[in-house]
């Protein structure tokens, strides 16, 4: 986003008559999403001041790293657990790697175990294709032929395959609180409200992650993300990261 824009979304003004579009191409400098605004629009938006604030963001950045390294130390019998079955059923490798959009529109690598086939990507248009997912922006299926027979269930529904983000964490590419980081292909079709989740570092638990997670349509987790950025607080996010806990046990909402 550019400056002015970033500078009436830190005061907490509205970016009045400005409609944010994704152009598709690059920043020559960090190679981040270039957006750009349709001064012709009268759509009028705004994220909390605190999402900018760098009192705050230093604050979460020391939570982020502190909790990181902690879980990476508590759960590391997980992690190894996890590695090695997904290397038994599936062989390797074991951790997917996809590029994801962040903070600001800069794209990154996310980590997860890996929970499907090898040629999942492949397969993924064909699946959208037959299963009239062809203009939804994000794409879900309750019995997706491509995850890996038992081994992937499991993990996807405690969401075990999320905790190699925990690298990611510690790179500051994402957070533990944040709205969950989406492909480039869905931020291209983004109308230009939804652009204000890329105002706050993407995390591994947010609101639609402890309301019901993938069982919410797209324009719900679109809310309860703008909830999070108009509410974000220290407070906020240790609350959130404590109600994880049962929604992981109960596996609610998960595919």
């Amino acid at each position: 986003m550019d400056t002015e824009v970033m500078d009436r979304m830190a005061s907490g003004a509205p970016v009045a008559s400005r409609t944010a579009v994704v152009s598709g191409e690059r920043s020559p400098a960090d190679g981040a999403l270039v957006v750009g605004y349709d001064p012709g629009s009268s759509l009028d938006y705004f994220a909390c001041a605190a999402v900018h604030d760098p009192v705050y963001r230093s604050l979460k950045r020391i939570c982020d790293v502190v909790g990181a390294l902690v879980g990476m130390i508590v759960l590391s019998p997980l992690l190894a657990i996890g590695a090695l079955a997904v290397y038994l059923v599936d062989g390797g490798p074991v951790i997917f790697r996809q590029t994801r959009v962040g903070l600001d529109g800069r794209e990154f690598t996310i980590l997860k175990f890996r929970t499907m086939v090898k040629d999942a990507e492949a397969r993924l248009e064909e699946l959208r294709s037959h299963n009239g997912h062809g203009e939804s922006i994000t794409f879900k299926m309750d019995r997706d032929p491509r995850v890996i027979p038992w081994v992937g269930h499991f993990m996807r529904r405690t969401s075990i395959d999320e905790l190699p983000q925990l690298w990611n964490v510690l790179g500051g590419e994402m957070s533990l609180v944040g709205p969950r980081p989406a492909i480039p292909s869905e931020v291209a079709c983004y109308d230009a409200e939804h652009l204000v989740r890329l105002a706050a570092k993407p995390g591994l638990t947010c609101f639609w992650q402890v309301s019901g997670r993938g069982n919410l349509s797209f324009d719900k987790q679109f809310e309860l993300d703008r909830r999070y950025i108009d509410e974000c607080s220290l407070l906020t996010d240790l609350s959130l990261i404590v109600q994880t806990i049962p929604a992981l046990l109960l596996a609610d909402g998960a595919r």
